[in-house]
């Protein structure tokens, strides 16, 4: 549970370069033309030891009555409800604009930690265009260019002494949490109250009924167990501040504090685009995954048979496909109860370490029956595997070339690993690293 930093400020002034900047990489679009960061970025960022999480917002035009930009603004109110810190960004070689203004009173009014940063600022002899946004009665202003680096260190390490420090989940014991997704109306809430058997949350027709993340404590057969309904995600083309009272902050949040996610979809709709995006979102926080296809009691039979069906579900969903799938019910209660078990399940493949002289005599046959193609020209060796953490599994693997290891040659050790030791449920980590040579 990391502090949040949100970037925010008028279209076109430097914020996806300043998110990239201080990522590191290229995460998000960069275009000179307003508007191209539409939605909510993210990144875990880790500055002089602090972790936190970076979030790029669209631009904010507060007076702007076009629905783009009213859902923008939108998406910007969201972040900024959410953040410990906001780095307002304004652009130098513009100056103040009225926009600018009316940005920095709704700021003051958030009463957080505001850094009134001004971008394009590209050295010392250009300081003096920062004058003129004292006028905001800001103090103090941070001048940096995004584009060439300047300014980048001082502002962030004022930024971290800010923030607070990262949120301990609270320690349960050994309760397993299951967190609940999916997008709207796919029965989430309903699967809730099947599960604990008694109506716990609302269940509506109308999408969008849960608003909130709730958790519910319970036990069975002497197992504890926390299960986290949430809001559904929907599109974020159709995200808005009016008709969706939450944030898909609150979602990821939901996520990072779980073991394991049940991920429900629609068995009346198949996979969708939003239900892969939402897949990628839990493979990529590496948290233990089920797929619930829910209402398999309104599908046709005879026109899918169960395996058939599963077959399908991994087509859409091809990051997940170590996750288990159940169909299932939960309005008339079909294979509900197989949820928890497969749960249990999860949780102990997500713990499981193999010994390393055990996964080193495997990888030499690995590696012999299919060696990693040249690097270069040159041959690239394994030399030696190492599992370093649990939940999610992590291999670390020693190598002459670890530039040299491309995709394909990971997704191989990775079902080398799988069909070997098993870990279903649960993706697996593996990160090369080069062999350092004895003195």
């Amino acid at each position: 549970m990391k502090p949040l930093v949100a970037i925010v400020g008028r279209p076109n002034v430097g914020k996806s370069t300043l998110f990239n900047r201080i990522v590191g990489g290229k995460k998000a679009i960069v275009w000179n033309e307003p508007g191209v960061t539409r939605d909510r970025n993210y990144a875990d960022v880790q500055w002089d030891e602090r972790p936190f999480t970076l979030v790029d917002t669209g631009g904010f035009e507060p007076v702007s009555k076009e629905r783009i930009f009213v859902q923008m603004k939108e998406q910007c109110e969201l972040a900024m409800d959410e953040a410990d810190a906001i780095l307002f960004v304004m652009d130098g070689r513009e100056g103040v604009t009225p926009s600018d203004k009316e940005i920095a009173d709704i700021l003051r009014r958030r009463g957080k930690p505001v850094f009134f940063v001004v971008n394009k600022i590209d050295g010392p002899k250009h300081e003096d265009k920062v004058f003129e946004f004292y006028a905001l009665g800001a103090s103090p202003l941070y001048s940096i260019s995004a584009e060439e680096g300047y300014g980048i260190s001082e502002l962030m390490d004022e930024v971290v002494r800010v923030l607070p420090a990262p949120e301990e989940v609270e320690d349960r014991g050994e309760m397993t949490r299951v967190a609940v997704v999916g997008r709207p109306n796919v029965g989430k809430s309903s699967l809730i109250n099947r599960l604990l058997g008694y109506r716990r949350v609302i269940v509506d027709e109308a999408p969008g009924t849960t608003r909130d993340p709730i958790d519910t404590p319970f036990e069975r057969d002497g197992r504890k167990y926390l299960l986290i309904d949430t809001a559904g995600i929907r599109r974020k083309s159709r995200i808005s501040l009016q008709l969706e009272k939450y944030s898909i902050l609150q979602v990821f949040r939901t996520i990072d504090r779980s073991d394991v996610v049940l991920l429900v979809l629609d068995s009346t709709e198949g996979v969708t685009d939003q239900d892969a995006r939402i897949g990628g979102l839990v493979h990529e926080r590496g948290k233990g995954c089920i797929l619930i296809a829910n209402k398999w009691d309104l599908v046709k039979k005879e026109s899918y048979a169960p395996q058939t069906f599963k077959k399908r579900i991994y087509e859409g969903l091809k990051e997940l496909s170590y996750a288990p799938v159940l169909l299932v019910s939960a309005l008339t209660g079909q294979h509900v109860p197989k949820i928890l078990d497969q749960v249990d399940r999860v949780v102990e493949e997500g713990k499981r370490r193999i010994p390393t002289s055990q996964i080193n005599r495997y990888l030499e046959g690995w590696v012999e029956g299919a060696p990693p193609p040249l690097y270069k020209n040159r041959s690239v060796r394994l030399n030696y595997m190492t599992q370093v953490s649990v939940a999610p599994p992590t291999f670390l693997i020693y190598t002459n070339f670890p530039e040299g290891i491309p995709s394909s040659y990971e997704r191989y050790l990775t079902n080398r690993i799988r069909e070997t030791f098993g870990f279903e449920g649960v993706p697996i980590r593996l990160v090369f690293r080069r062999k350092r040579r004895k003195d």
